[in-house]
């Protein structure tokens, strides 16, 4: 694979087999939206889609010729979901969440976040569930359900590519907040546990920073006893 890194969190990837992906990073909270295509037949999926991504998104759809097929959420936060509205208004393509996060979609700050400025909310087209396997043109896009940062919090991989998306449950060298209202921390510690069992070279892209390895973050299997609360 080789990589060419952009302005502002750009960061141009491809496979040299079927794979290109694009990580977008925007809004006040420095959201990462990351953009899938596969290269044979050029259909594509956006991963969340924060303030101020929907112009960059549908710049890069045409800048390589992609036809954005869906947008996937792996969850509801404000900050992943912005723009999703404009972005579904513009391209008509159906948006996927997990149920459990489909309330906070549909009415943003029902999850008693507060919100810096107003977010129309949107209803979700298609649910989302653990093990479901949504193809993307030649890829094959694996939902790995993760609650814990929140109820319905989820994670996309692609086995075959060795790439995880993994949202706001894992990042470079912590874990997604699990504090908030809506929080399940039991149930982060068990997600965590099924991340680490990916394969230790799985290259992975957070909802927030830089991207990472299953294997420089081995410490998740033991996640529990290392993170205390005071450093959530």
């Amino acid at each position: 694979m080789a990589t060419n890194h952009g302005v502002r969190g750009s960061n141009p990837l491809r496979c040299e087999i079927s794979m290109l992906i694009k990580v977008f990073t925007t809004g006040p909270a420095e959201t990462n939206s990351i953009l899938i295509g596969c290269s044979k037949t050029r259909q594509a999926a956006i991963v969340d889609v924060p303030l101020d991504s929907a112009e960059p998104i549908i710049q890069a759809l045409e800048k390589d010729s992609l036809t954005l097929q869906m947008i996937l959420l792996t969850h509801s936060h404000w900050d992943h979901l912005a723009d999703v509205a404009k972005l579904k208004k513009l391209l008509g393509v159906p948006i996927y969440v997990h149920p459990e996060d489909a309330g906070n979609l549909e009415r943003p700050g029902s999850d008693k976040l507060p919100l810096p400025f107003s977010i129309e909310g949107v209803k979700p087209d298609k649910f989302l569930s653990d093990g479901q396997i949504i193809p993307l043109g030649d890829l094959r896009i694996e939902v790995v359900s993760t609650p814990g940062h929140t109820p319905g919090g989820v994670c996309f991989w692609l086995r075959a590519e060795k790439i995880l998306i993994s949202g706001d449950t894992l990042f470079k060298g912590t874990i997604g907040n699990i504090s908030f209202p809506t929080a399940r921390p039991a149930l982060m510690w068990q997600s965590l546990k099924k991340l680490a069992a990916l394969p230790p070279d799985t290259r992975v892209f957070p909802g927030h920073g830089p991207e990472t390895t299953i294997k420089a973050e081995s410490w998740i299997a033991h996640a529990r006893e290392r993170i205390t609360n005071e450093e959530l």
